[in-house]
């Protein structure tokens, strides 16, 4: 089994009863506790228009992450390339490049990370450029003449790319472009093993990687009991099925005792499927969880996430799941 890297996956989340600044101070005290714990990344999604998400305006934020820590590298997972000009996340990341050199990721994806009303708000592109946009960006970041202009911020930085993806295009894409790659299995799991096989296989070495470099996305709600891990993994129960049954979107809401079990059985099983990708329990569970995912997926790196109410909770899960994952390395080596 390979002892891949730890990372989080944050969405910075407003909570119902808080504020945009207590979520942004929340994101602070979690990427310092990561740093420390030894994680490797701490990444934050472009979302828009949707009361519990405070990433929106995710370079701004990372900036925010990078003052708090000093170590850790900071990036997106992702920046929603079509949402933007390549020119503007070039001055972004070219400025985060300067603030924080060497610790800088910058993981892209195509979808709007809205809905549509939103997207037209945001003069959303057309998706299908998506592989020129990357293209340009990197023209931009190399200081290519053939553009006909220096971007300042953004010529001489060197973010570290990566594709995001939650189908085939995305794995394909990185495959051509001999990136690295990102699997969003923490909310869209269905595709996994064949998104990951498709990358490996029809990947092109090229200046920047010589192999495939697969990341997989999960979510972890790890408390020191069982029973209290299952409690507060109804906050991210409650946002999963209020999303797929066109519900209003609002602010991450608190647990609830016997949430799950309170739902009709369609939508247990649709929720199940949603999060089959996900870890709930004491510190042994997610470790055989962890141990199984590896063996399954061969993954260099994993990238955890999850939407916890509570902030000490959140800590504490966060945490654990650092100490199921050496826990499940260690028990491979034996």
């Amino acid at each position: 089994m390979t002892n891949p890297t730890l990372s989080i996956l944050d969405l910075v989340p407003i909570l119902e009863g808080g504020s945009i600044s207590q979520a942004l101070a929340n994101a602070a005290d979690l990427a310092s506790l990561a740093e420390s714990l030894g994680y490797s990344r701490y990444w934050v999604a472009e979302h828009h228009g949707m009361p519990g998400i405070g990433g929106a305006a995710t370079s701004v934020v990372l900036a925010h992450i990078g003052a708090h820590t000093k170590s850790i590298r900071i990036g997106s997972g992702g920046i929603m390339l079509p949402n933007h000009t390549p020119l503007q996340i070039a001055e972004q990341f070219g400025t985060l490049d300067a603030l924080y050199p060497g610790r800088v990721d910058l993981g892209m994806g195509r979808a709007p990370g809205s809905d549509r009303l939103v997207s037209r708000a945001l003069h959303n592109g057309d998706a299908t450029t998506f592989p020129q946009q990357i293209l340009e960006l990197q023209a931009y970041f190399a200081g290519d003449p053939r553009m006909g202009f220096t971007a300042v911020p953004g010529a001489g930085a060197a973010p570290e790319i990566w594709i995001l993806g939650s189908s085939l295009y995305g794995a394909q894409l990185a495959a051509a472009l001999g990136l690295p790659y990102a699997f969003a299995s923490h909310f869209a799991p269905a595709m996994l093993d064949e998104a990951i096989e498709t990358y490996r296989r029809q990947f092109k070495p090229s200046a920047i990687l010589d192999k495939p470099h697969v990341m997989v996305a999960c979510s972890v709600f790890a408390a020191d009991r069982a029973e209290e891990a299952k409690l507060i993994a109804t906050t991210q129960q409650q946002l999963f099925v209020n999303i797929r049954t066109g519900q209003p979107r609002g602010r991450v809401p608190a647990p609830q005792e016997g949430y799950y079990e309170s739902l009709p059985d369609q939508t247990r099983y649709l929720l199940d499927d949603m999060m089959s990708c996900s870890a709930i329990g004491s510190r042994e569970d997610v470790s055989i969880f962890m141990e199984a995912l590896i063996s399954r997926t061969k993954a260099d790196e994993i990238i955890i996430g999850g939407q916890i109410y509570d902030n000490a909770a959140r800590l504490r899960s966060f945490a654990i799941a650092a100490e199921a994952l050496e826990a499940a390395t260690m028990v491979a080596e034996a």
